[in-house]
């Protein structure tokens, strides 16, 4: 039985550590995110999202289907598949127009929690923005994966762009630098509170951090 928790900012390269992790230990894998950015593809296709009182609603009632598999990730909206949809630029950028609305974020952490409950045995991975704090407070280990923001802007201009160019460069900074800034305002993962593991992967291969974390797991 494992839960281990990790936070940090956009780029940090949590996801996938969280997804070699879960790979490695085969464990479940749950990606917050997803949850936030469907939920924001929801409220815009509804015409909702400028509207933060009908935003709670949406949330609790939005047929939300979503895989626990690291190696294959399917995220689905009333049956639709939307898992590539979802890490697009566009929604990128209006995903913190729900996410920080508290009233749906609270909805959203409800439906977090029971996933993570269900999963306790085996166990599972869990991965997003106040996830140590907030959705698995009582995590076996609770980590926050940070890097230098030139190396993010780097590491999600690769990600989305395939190059990391002054003009990738420059088109991922609102992603991250303003997501982080939007977020931070509801959610704590820029610095790590009490009981909190903070590992720097700024000079860190995935590998490197991927070990750093799971030193941290409790003796069996």
């Amino acid at each position: 039985m494992t839960v281990i928790a990790i936070d940090g900012p956009s780029g940090s390269g949590k996801s996938t550590v969280a997804k070699a992790i879960a790979t490695q230990l085969g464990l479940a894998y749950l990606d917050t995110g997803a949850m936030y950015r469907a939920a924001a593809v929801r409220a815009d296709h509804a015409g909702l999202l400028g509207v933060p009182a009908a935003l709670p609603k949406l949330v609790e009632e939005m047929p939300l289907e979503i895989s626990l598999d690291p190696a294959n990730q399917v995220v689905r909206l009333a049956g639709q598949d939307v898992t590539e949809l979802i890490r697009t630029t566009a929604v990128s950028g209006i995903v913190s127009q729900l996410s920080t609305v508290v009233p749906a974020r609270q909805v959203l952490v409800a439906r977090q929690r029971a996933v993570v409950e269900a999963h306790r045995e085996p166990g599972i991975v869990v991965e997003g923005r106040d996830i140590t704090t907030v959705v698995a407070p009582d995590a076996d280990v609770r980590v926050l994966i940070t890097a230098s923001e030139p190396v993010r802007l780097r590491r999600r201009a690769l990600d989305q762009h395939g190059q990391a160019g002054a003009a990738a460069l420059a088109a991922t900074e609102d992603e991250v630098v303003r997501r982080d800034r939007d977020d931070a305002t509801v959610a704590r993962f820029l610095d790590a509170p009490p009981g909190v593991t903070l590992i720097d992967s700024s000079d860190l291969t995935v590998e490197q951090t991927v070990a750093a974390v799971l030193e941290l797991l409790p003796a069996r």
